[in-house]
């Protein structure tokens, strides 16, 4: 059958994409330690672009050092980074498609601090609960130095030629740690009420706002339900859906053009990235971030046990939900924030299959999808659904394996049952690395 919903274009209000399928934010760690940019993020990008996608989220992009969840991811902290993303820019839009640059903090949330600080900020003093990334709640001068830092990163994108801006408010990282109920325990300005908890992601629309003005794009991205009790019945549940309606409403009234919708309180969470948790494979790389929190070494012994890791996958499982509901797991959510705000809703959430994409788009649950793990898995997935071809040959399994491999590897498809062979998985992974930096030397 034709897809024609998926291929009508998107107008937001100062934007157009060629078409409702967007690739979501994720990359690996590509760049220099210091955060500046390579061509090995270029070919990154352009993987997709030419596979067809209307647009492209960037993969988390710090507006400052200490953002950062992982060395070796390009950052938006100085003018010095300008002329990279403008490089990147231009190449996609090479292709006719759009390139959103996420703008991001990690918070309290990371994997590898690197060298320049120990503790993450965040709205709370309190350890992520995961991994025991230890944290300090910010100060008023630091929360005004941080809404400056988003603001002067969404300045740069413009100068750089970018298509727009996105707000990373999801899945745990310093605008959730804000925003979540589960999460948030300030007695201040910037806690307790839900108006209180949202005070800082709106600062953040308005200080972007008054930088680059009305014309430019700017969307959020946004945990509408955070199952912040997901693996501990003794957490909070955080914050609902209706209190991510609220929370979109007033970032409408702000001047958001479009919001995402994801979920979970946490980056990784049983509903985000829904799927499989592959210890075997975790335990190849989980080692590099022994030393960056106080619960990794109790996390790494417990994966290692057999019966250990077995109830922690079980939980997980549980939690996650029945593996046939993972793709399109958001849509429930994203139907009830479309029916509350004026702008586009974008949904991730696994994404692969034409009809059941083409069902979402043409029963209004959203205005476009957006899609990583699938797209990883192939890269030709929107050229598929151009010939009539419903569903790849070989999909994405959900496996997590491109993930945790992330932490150590190249970023790629790491599920073996998707290849011929091991040589043929790797000869794969490593074509982000073609072309090269440099042209090869030719020999006399």
């Amino acid at each position: 059958m034709p897809y024609t919903a998926m291929f009508q274009p998107l107008q937001f209000r100062n934007l157009t994409i060629k078409n409702r399928i967007v690739r979501s934010n994720v990359a690996g760690r590509f760049d220099n330690y210091d955060g500046s940019g390579t061509q090995t993020r270029i070919n990154w990008e352009l993987k997709f672009a030419r596979g067809g996608v209307g647009a492209i989220i960037s993969s988390f992009v710090p507006v400052h050092i200490r953002g950062r969840i992982v060395p070796n991811y390009a950052t938006i902290d100085c003018d010095e980074r300008i002329p990279f993303w403008k490089k990147l820019g231009e190449a996609v839009h090479d292709y006719d498609c759009r390139f959103l640059l996420q703008l991001s903090h990690g918070g309290r949330q990371r994997d590898i601090p690197g060298i320049e600080y120990a503790k993450g900020l965040s709205s709370t003093a309190d350890p992520d609960p995961l991994h025991g990334f230890e944290s300090e709640a910010m100060t008023l001068e630091q929360i005004e130095q941080t809404v400056n830092d988003f603001a002067a990163g969404a300045a740069r994108a413009q100068e750089a030629g970018l298509d727009g801006v996105e707000l990373h408010g999801a899945n745990g990282y310093l605008i959730t740690q804000f925003l979540s109920s589960g999460i948030n325990d300030r007695t201040d300005r910037y806690g307790g009420s839900l108006e209180n908890r949202a005070r800082f992601v709106r600062e953040i629309v308005r200080a972007i706002r008054k930088k680059v003005g009305r014309d430019f794009h700017l969307q959020m991205k946004i945990s509408a339900t955070e199952y912040n009790d997901a693996l501990d019945d003794n957490a909070k549940p955080g914050n609902t859906v209706d209190d991510s309606i609220q929370v979109c409403q007033w970032l409408v009234e702000d001047g958001i053009d479009a919001v995402h919708v994801s979920s979970g309180s946490a980056f990784p969470h049983p509903k985000n990235p829904a799927g499989d948790l592959p210890v075997d494979e975790l335990l190849k790389t989980y080692d590099s971030l022994i030393a960056s929190g106080t619960h990794t070494l109790r996390n790494y012994l417990l994966f290692r046990g057999r019966f250990t890791s077995a109830l922690f996958q079980r939980r997980w499982e549980e939690a996650r939900g029945p593996y046939d509901k993972i793709e399109g797991l958001n849509l429930p959510d994203a139907r009830r924030i479309k029916q509350a705000v004026p702008v586009p809703v974008l949904c991730t959430g696994g994404f692969q299959t034409g009809a059941v994409i083409e069902k979402a788009l043409e029963e209004q649950w959203c205005d476009a999808v957006t899609i990583a793990r699938p797209l990883i898995a192939n890269n030709n997935l929107v050229r598929l659904f151009e010939q009539e071809i419903g569903r790849p040959e070989r999909p994405c399994t959900y496996c997590n394996r491109c993930l945790v491999n992330a932490v150590e590897n190249p970023l790629g498809c790491y599920e073996e049952k998707r290849f011929d062979s091991r040589e043929e998985m790797i000869r794969e992974i490593m074509t982000v690395f073609d072309p090269p930096p440099f042209p090869a030397v030719a020999t006399v």
